[in-house]
């Protein structure tokens, strides 16, 4: 979840991928800078380490 989806759950589900992980595909406008979170069962909230950038408790992605 992100500010690109206004934090709220489900908007964008993970799907299963073939390796067993879990995958996402969201379209973000060029030239931008988003944040977000991953939110796990048991509303256990991580990052994602190699985002490279944080903001406070927020991975942060530049396009």
């Amino acid at each position: 979840m992100g500010d690109f989806n206004g934090w709220q759950p489900g908007v964008h589900t993970l799907r299963p991928r073939k390796d067993g992980k879990r995958a996402v595909t969201v379209a973000l406008a060029s030239k931008s800078t988003h944040s977000f979170r991953y939110l796990a069962a048991g509303d256990y909230w991580f990052n994602d380490e190699s985002a490279g950038d944080q903001e406070g408790p927020n991975s942060r992605l530049h396009t």
